[in-house]
Order: C-alpha cells, then sequence, then structure tokens
C-alpha cells in the first residue's frame, strides 16, 4: 500500500522547511535526496538494493531521479481521485517543473514553489544534461493512466506508451551513469532503451489482474485475438489457458530484450556496470519466475529476498547492512 496524498504533502513540507533552512545549495541537496532515498527504500526494495552498488553522488541522483518519477506515478494509481483531479495533479506537477527549469539553484527552486522532488530532479537535469523534454514524455504517459487506451500490436505499446513510461527512465539514468567513452553514449542510450522495455513489459505481465481492476490493459490486442480473446476478463477462469499463453509469449520478448541490454553494458560508465548488471538479472529472475509460473494470471509474482541476493555480486554483500542502517 502506497503513501496517502497528505502524507506525501507532510514530507514535502518539512523537507522543504530543512532545505531553505540549510546554509548552501550542498546542504539543502543532501537533505532533499536523504527524503527521496527513503522513499525509494519504502517503494521499491529490488531498486533500492541494486543501486547501493552505485558510487554514493551517482546514487544520490538516481534516488532524486526515482521520488521524481513515482510520485506522479502514485498521483494516477494510488491516491483516491477522480479523474478530474488527478489530472488537475499532474498539471500541477508539470507546471512545477517549467518553473524549476527556469531556476538557477535548488533553494531558488524550492522559493518559487516547486515541490522538493522536482526541484531536486531538476538539479540532476541541469547537472547531467538530461533533455528536459524526456521528462515531459513521462508525465504524458502518466496522463494516459488516467483515461487508458488499449494497443493494436507490441510495437504500437512500446513506441505509444512504453517511450514515455519507462524508456526516457532509463535515458534519465543514462545520463547520470555516464558512458565509458563519449563514443558509446548512444549504445548505452540503446541498451537503457531495451532495459526499459523488458522492464515494463515484466511489471505489465506481472499485473494483468491488477491493471483491469483500474480499467488498463497492456497485452497487445493483436496477441489476444490470436488466442481467441476478445475481451480479457482476468477473474474468467476459462480465459485462463489464452491469457497464460499470450503472457509466455511476452516473457520470451522481455528476456531478448533484457538480453540485448546486457549486450550493451560495457558501453556505461564501470563504475556503474555492477548496478545496472544486478538490475538485469533481479528482474530478468521475476521474468522467468512468471514465465514459469503456474499460479494463473491472477497471481502477483515477486521474487523472495533470498533469490534476490543470489544474483547479486557476494564480493559486495558488506554494502546492503550499511545501506539499510544509513537513513
Amino acid at each position: 500500500m502506497g503513501w496517502s496524498e497528505e502524507y506525501w504533502a507532510t514530507l514535502d513540507t518539512q523537507t522543504r522547511r530543512q532545505a531553505l533552512a540549510a546554509q548552501s545549495d550542498a546542504a539543502a541537496w543532501e537533505i532533499s535526496t536523504c527524503r527521496a532515498r527513503q522513499v525509494l527504500r519504502s517503494f521499491s526494495t529490488s531498486f533500492f538494493i541494486v543501486t547501493r552498488f552505485l558510487p554514493p553522488a551517482k546514487r544520490a541522483q538516481v534516488e532524486a531521479v526515482y521520488a521524481a518519477v513515482r510520485y506522479p506515478d502514485e498521483v494516477v494509481d494510488t491516491f483516491p481521485l477522480r479523474p478530474a483531479e488527478r489530472d488537475e495533479r499532474l498539471e500541477q506537477w508539470a507546471a512545477a517543473y517549467e518553473t524549476a527549469l527556469g531556476s538557477t539553484s535548488l533553494r531558488e527552486m524550492l522559493q518559487r514553489g516547486a515541490p522538493v522532488f522536482i526541484a531536486a530532479f531538476c538539479r540532476v537535469v541541469k547537472d547531467c544534461g538530461i533533455p528536459a523534454e524526456h521528462y515531459r514524455a513521462f508525465l504524458a504517459a502518466m496522463r494516459h493512466d488516467i483515461r487508458p487506451r488499449r494497443f493494436e500490436t507490441l510495437d504500437e505499446l512500446i513506441e505509444q506508451y512504453i517511450y514515455g513510461s519507462a524508456i526516457v527512465v532509463g535515458y534519465f539514468l543514462t545520463y547520470v551513469y555516464g558512458a565509458a567513452t563519449p563514443g558509446d553514449f548512444n549504445r548505452a542510450l540503446h541498451s537503457a532503451r531495451n532495459l526499459g522495455i523488458a522492464l515494463q513489459l515484466t511489471n505489465f505481465l506481472r499485473d494483468v489482474s491488477e491493471d483491469q481492476r483500474r480499467g488498463r490493459l497492456y497485452l497487445p490486442l493483436e496477441m489476444l485475438r490470436e488466442e481467441g480473446v476478445d475481451e480479457v476478463g482476468a477473474n474468467d477462469l476459462a480465459q485462463h489457458a489464452a491469457l497464460g499463453r499470450v503472457r509466455q509469449r511476452l516473457t520470451l520478448v522481455a528476456d531478448e530484450y533484457y538480453a540485448r541490454a546486457g549486450a550493451d553494458l560495457d558501453a556505461f560508465s564501470p563504475d556503474c556496470r555492477i548496478a545496472i548488471r544486478a538490475c538485469i538479472d533481479v528482474y530478468g529472475q521475476l521474468n522467468r519466475q512468471i514465465a514459469q509460473s503456474q499460479r494463473g494470471i491472477q497471481h502477483r509474482e515477486s521474487v523472495p529476498a533470498y533469490r534476490k541476493f543470489q544474483v547479486l555480486p557476494p564480493s559486495k554483500y558488506w554494502v546492503l547492512p550499511l545501506a539499510y542502517l544509513k537513513t
């Protein structure tokens, strides 16, 4: 269960007060990213674990990125709001993003009313040279989830939804991670695109039943019709075999994208490769678990903690207890 909208507002108010009272932008940044780390640790155990293998400066930037994408996702998924209210929240968030982009420092962004996690993210945008339009594409994908549509083909799903919901997030991270050499940067972006597609497909396949309850469908209609399904009913036992075959087919597609992402791992800066490799391995394991599951489309698969640790580099295990002790 996610945090309430009121809790997010309280967290923003408290963090803003502390950041504005700080003696420098650097101190305000430390305060902001400490709160962003709290968001990441609370909402994604798997990603929190793999990001512990990043250098501290890049890890803080990734935490800021995560908080900036988590809040809009909560607006469309968790808060008990009407569609018009969700639209309003996202418009306010998008306007704050544009305001922050026009500011010169983190504290100026906060003084001009930007939420803490928008301000911290915009500092990352400026410091890392992330194209501003990428976050606009992400927010457009979030707006789609308020009044969802369906997708005829896998290519349509990728280009018209996954691009904004996941691929551009991979691009954010690529600018943070950096490339092995300037000439490798486009190859790193290509790897990030492949990983974004793989991760999003895995999440779709895990959440078919939950998505349907929200009025959403992320299985390509073309594939469903090939299995004789015209209208998905996740609770309809008669459909489970057909839906299972569609899910099995898409896990194979996701596996291919994980493999392509891993093939270009050397394009990234060496100090980030362990974290990216861990991400590929942890979520690839979840994808295979979904493929092998006999518990049906209504069961939401998850990877036990001990199995996540099995794919992490043993020489780095010492990082994990320290990460959970740090606030």
